[in-house]
């Protein structure tokens, strides 16, 4: 048996944002146990798995990843579309498009401290698109 669906996420401020329950629930009337592909649909924002418990870890992710791709780089090229655009698409490719998490009795199987982490890297990226594929 394969599940798909795609869960489109409400339009997140620039950052790093917990989304594991809006992902748990568009699972949860599946009540199987397997894995659990998460792609997302874009290319200035990414997917990534980490602390769940301390906003200031996110904080940090923002502050590092600021400061290793700073916006208006003067060698970047790709300036058209606002000087937050290309330090968007270099910092998705450094974290991923992409996750595989087991799911056991149609629940998340995810250790203590892990959550899910929307990496929003446009100051306004819009809603964001995920495809779910359970199998």
């Amino acid at each position: 048996m394969i599940f798909r669906t795609e869960l489109v996420l409400p339009q997140y401020k620039r950052g790093y944002w917990l989304i594991t329950d809006l992902v748990q629930q568009a699972i949860e009337n599946q009540k199987v146990s397997g894995l659990l592909h998460i792609f997302i649909k874009h290319t200035s924002a990414a997917i990534c798995m980490n602390e769940n418990a301390d906003s200031s870890v996110r904080a940090d992710f923002e502050t590092f990843m600021n400061d290793l791709v700073p916006e208006k780089y003067p060698k970047f090229k790709h300036i058209s579309e606002g000087s937050d655009d290309m330090p968007a698409h270099i910092k998705s490719s450094l974290f991923g498009n992409s996750l595989l998490i087991p799911v056991t009795n149609g629940r998340l199987d995810l250790g203590t401290w892990q959550g899910i982490y929307l990496c929003e890297f446009r100051n306004f990226g819009g809603n964001r698109t995920l495809v779910l594929t359970l199998f």
